[in-house]
Order: C-alpha cells, then structure tokens, then sequence
C-alpha cells in the first residue's frame, strides 16, 4: 500500500516547529512496508489544504494527518477532510464527557469552543487521547485509509504506537524490520563504493548507506511475514557488513559513537578523564549523557589558554613555548596530566584551531586528540580545514570517543581517518 502524510500548520512552514511527527508516521509505515511516497506540509489555510486532501485521495491507499484538531477557528483538519470524503461531523457524546471530565479534574473552565475538538466524521473509529485533548480518529472511504492524528509530538507519538499500530497490525500480512551497522572513520562514499554491487543485486533484504555527523552507516531492511523470519534474513548480513568494515564498524543499532564508547566504558570497569582545549567541554557534556556515566567519568578540565594549561592541569612551558599549544607534544601532555590529576585509568585530551584565524604553523581544522593509559599514549592527528567552528568541534569530540571505543575493544587507536 502507498501512504501520504500530510502534516498541517503554518508554523512548520515558517520553520518555528520541526515537523517531527512526519518522521515518526514514516518510520512506523515503513516497519510494515507501507510505501510512503509523498509527504506534504500545508499551512493552516482551507483552499491549499483541500487541494492537498484531494490530490492525496487519488494517489494514495492510506492517508495519515497531522495537526489541526483543536479547538481554534485555523484547525481545519477535521472539516476540510470530513468535506472531501462526503461525511458529517457530529459530536461524539462519549468524548465529550471525557473531555468535559478532564477540564473539571484540572479545575478550569472550558469554553464551548473546545467542543469543537469531539466533532468527529460519521462512523469513524475514535482513538482516545489519553495524552491531550483532542481525539484522533480513523476511517474508511472510496478505497482510502483516513487516520487524522493531533499535531503536539508528546500526543502524537504514543498515539502512534498505542492507537495506530494496533490498526495496521489487523492489517498486515508482513512487517518490515531494519538494522543499522554503525561506522565511523570511513565516508559514506568509500563505504557505498565497497557495496555497490551488492546493492544492485539484493532485493531481500536490502541494503542502503545513509550518511549522519561525522559518522555513516549501512541499513539493512527485509520484509517478511514475522520479525523472527525477518531476523533470520538480516542476520547473516549484519555479520558480513561487521566483517568486511572492521574496525571501522563499531555497533548494530547503537545511537552514536559517544553513547556506544561511554557503555563499553562503563562496562569495563575503568575510568576516565578528559582535558579539552578546542571542544570547551563538549566531550565532557556528551559522556554524561549516558546513563551509569558517573561510574567511569571522573570529571574534567576546560584549559583553554596556554596560560591555564601550565598553571592548572601542569603542561610544561617550554613544550608550550617550542611546539604551541596546537601540538602532538601539548596533547600528550594534556591527556598524561589529567589522567594523573584525577587518579582515572583513562586520560583523553583534544587541541586544535577551530577559526577562524590560522596560529602561523597549523591551518584551521588542525586537531589533537590523545589517549593516555598506564604505559601509552596515542595521539591522533585530524584536518578539518572549511568544516567551521562547530563541525570542527563536534569532529574532535567524535575522533576522541572513536580513539576510547578502540582502545576499549582492543583495535588500533591511532589509526588513518578519512575526512568525511
């Protein structure tokens, strides 16, 4: 089947709202191959969206809206799409005690506007919003699914996974399950070079690279009647991707390669510190955002002047003066002293120029990153040149948790990267 999504208001056309909710309807459609070919955005005006409305119901199997249920005179969504597949709204008395009962509870008053959120179309099956106000609501007509869900994400969300699953499951003779081999280090171009002709020839399953921040990854997708049988089919290609990328595949499934090396990390029972010049604390800010983080990240130091480098964390003055503070010999230092300072068993550290001038010696892009063990310490060399100040930082940040993730899982820590 075939789904468009039409996503209503105009705030999303102006860019003040992320239009999250398409994302999340796409992403559920797709577990059960859905194709969704179309996807619109409408602002909150009735002549533009009858004319999406009309063109979806030509094209499309299943069509899934957005937005526009509330109690204001610019929520359309309910009338223009009851208009357009020849049914009434009438009131729905069940949902208007609900909501006439979740007012009292709050002890607010509620103004007759507000009933305009129960007028549902005429034989609809109403999915109750236990997260908000405004019902959403299903129904069939002229060959067309119509599933109009709220706008809000904290409402639209659980909807989908409480409400609207339950309907495509009854549905649905197959699902579609995809995993995601994660990697970092290599460009998404390299990477796809290496599976193009796989590509070409697979049908089922599938494979396709997707490139994110400073990182890439493969996603492999197979359709089957169950997710064991989809499993089944994934599986021997999650472990010949693993295979083939190592070391540069670090993880099925993880969120990101800071979240991926802060578990190993926590799992391994070490600690670590960090010393940032260039990031100001960013890598410090990722690693507590793993649960369990204060068992292995001890803490951190921002020494951002040469000045601070020598006073604080103890980088000698001369190394300072004869090499500067963009520098294997600073980052090594860097990431010895602060492993000492906090007594961690890890010490990381990163410096570089992020712009937008040059230090005479070192383009804008050149970065430092060092790891520090008991015995050891690997330092990694990066060139960002035209990334700009913040994509610099977060690259530095990603090559710093790249360098743990390795050292954690016994690979190569100072290792070739390829600029991405």
């Amino acid at each position: 089947m075939n789904a468009e999504i039409i996503s209503v208001g105009t705030e999303l056309l102006l860019g003040e709202t992320i239009n999250t909710d398409a994302a999340a309807v796409a992403q559920l459609l797709s577990e059960y191959g859905i194709n969704v070919y179309w996807q619109t955005v409408v602002g909150d005006n009735r002549v533009r969206l009858e004319h999406a409305v009309n063109v979806a119901k030509e094209r499309s199997d299943i069509i899934i809206t957005t937005g526009g249920l509330g109690p204001t005179c610019d929520d359309l969504t309910k009338e223009v799409v009851a208009e357009a597949f020849g049914k009434k709204l009438v009131l729905n008395e069940a949902e208007e005690a609900r909501l006439r009962g979740l007012y009292a509870e709050r002890h607010t008053y509620m103004t007759e506007n507000h009933l305009q959120q129960v007028y549902l179309p005429e034989g609809c099956t109403v999915l109750v919003n236990d997260w908000g106000t405004a019902p959403a609501c299903a129904f069939e007509a002229e060959g067309c699914l119509v599933i109009m869900l709220p706008g809000p994400p904290l409402e639209c969300g659980p909807l989908l996974e409480h409400r609207v699953r339950p309907l495509l499951d009854a549905r649905s003779d197959s699902l579609i399950l995809s995993h995601n081999v994660r990697m970092f280090g290599i460009g998404e171009g390299t990477m796809e070079y290496y599976l193009r002709d796989l590509m070409n020839e697979m049908t089922n399953p599938t494979l396709a690279p997707y490139a994110k921040e400073g990182e890439c990854l493969v996603r492999i997708t197979a359709k089957a009647a169950t997710k064991d049988e989809a499993e089944a089919l994934i599986a021997p290609w999650v472990e010949k991707i693993s295979r083939q990328f190592a070391p540069f595949a670090y993880s099925v499934d993880a969120e990101n390669i800071e979240d991926y090396a802060m578990r190993r990390l926590i799992a391994s029972g070490k600690t670590a510190a960090v010393a940032e010049s260039i990031t100001g604390g960013l890598v410090g800010d990722q690693m507590t955002n793993t649960p369990g983080a204060s068992s292995a990240f001890l803490g951190g130091m921002i020494v951002y002047t040469d000045e601070i480098k020598n006073r604080l964390l103890g980088v000698d003055a001369d190394v300072l003066r004869e090499h500067g503070a963009v520098s294997r010999e600073v980052a090594v230092q860097m990431a010895e002293r602060v492993r000492e300072k906090f007594g961690a068993d890890i010490g990381i550290s990163l410096t570089g120029l992020a712009g937008p001038g040059d230090d005479g010696v070192h383009t804008v892009g050149t970065v430092f990153v060092a790891l520090a063990v008991e015995g050891a310490t690997y330092v990694r060399r990066l060139y960002k040149d035209k990334w700009g100040r913040e994509r610099i930082k977060h690259a530095a940040a990603n090559h710093a948790f790249d360098m743990l993730r390795r050292y954690l899982d016994d690979l190569p820590v100072e290792i070739d990267e390829e600029n991405q």
